[in-house]
């Protein structure tokens, strides 16, 4: 049964990627083709590359996307300690990528190409992050959620979360533990908001695929740990560190109930 839902009902995989626009802000991926006439082509020519953000960091805010994406995230939140802006900058862009790969998992049966060197980021912009694909190339491969959740774990994990991890832990010591944390919180809440979106447009295929796919993504190894699920619910065993942003509090998926009282270093995942 669950295999019929996976091969029944799939969009075509086209070049705007028009599906994922109904599904809200942290599902769109914007391309050369989802604007009026591709105007966007110069601007999108201006932005990093992932590839480059993931790249050594320099000391230079201004040097790497990603040391740039941190340091405005921290003006932004008035956060005080760099490890904290940059735990937040990484949930914020992992929760993009499972958004895009899910919301194309589960409307195309297929993803495009989310190579790092496709993928441009506007480190500027305000949240959710704001990223373009180069190129829309479909990659080949089944729809069924075994082969879909290894095509996912390939873009995502092995792509971009671990080159991503790398760099925040070289330029800002975050544990491992509290990475993985943020992409196992950011997965479970890109599929909370697909399952809604699903049910509230009666899409019971889309929510059935999504819950199916959920399932088989944690079960990786790196991310069956992060946490515990009850259904689509998911309660970390980290914590981003949000509740040391001034005014800020324990998230609704956190370790703990109530803020800590700890010294600046004694929550790190």
């Amino acid at each position: 049964m669950v295999l019929l839902l996976f091969v029944d009902l799939f969009e075509d995989l086209d070049p705007g990627l028009a599906a994922l626009r109904p599904l809200g802000g942290f599902f769109l991926l914007r391309t050369l083709r989802s604007e009026v006439g591709g105007s966007d082509a110069a601007r999108i020519d201006e932005l990093a590359t992932l590839a480059k953000a993931y790249k050594k960091l320099t000391s230079d805010v201004y040097g790497n996307a990603l040391t740039f994406r941190v340091d405005a995230v921290s003006r932004r939140l008035r956060a005080t300690e760099p490890r904290v802006a940059a735990s937040i900058a990484h949930q914020a862009l992992a929760a993009r990528l499972w958004s895009v790969a899910l919301g194309c998992a589960v409307r195309y049966g297929r993803l495009p190409d989310l190579d790092p060197g496709l993928l441009r980021w506007d480190t500027a912009a305000t949240a959710p992050d704001d990223l373009w694909l180069t190129e829309v190339r479909a990659l080949p491969g089944a729809a069924d959620p075994a082969t879909l959740a290894d095509a996912v774990v390939r873009a995502v994990v092995r792509g971009h979360l671990e080159p991503l991890g790398e760099a925040l832990r070289d330029r800002y010591g975050l544990a491992a533990g509290l990475l993985w944390g943020n992409a196992g919180s950011a997965l479970a809440g890109a599929a909370r908001e697909l399952d809604r979106w699903a049910r509230a447009n009666d899409c019971a295929d889309t929510a059935a695929r999504t819950r199916a796919l959920a399932d088989a993504l944690f079960a990786h190894p790196l991310l069956s740990a992060t946490g515990t699920r009850t259904g689509l619910a998911f309660r970390r065993r980290s914590c981003c560190l949000y509740y040391r942003v001034p005014g800020g509090g324990v998230c609704g998926d956190c370790c703990f109930t109530q803020p800590p009282r700890s010294s600046p270093r004694a929550v790190s995942g």
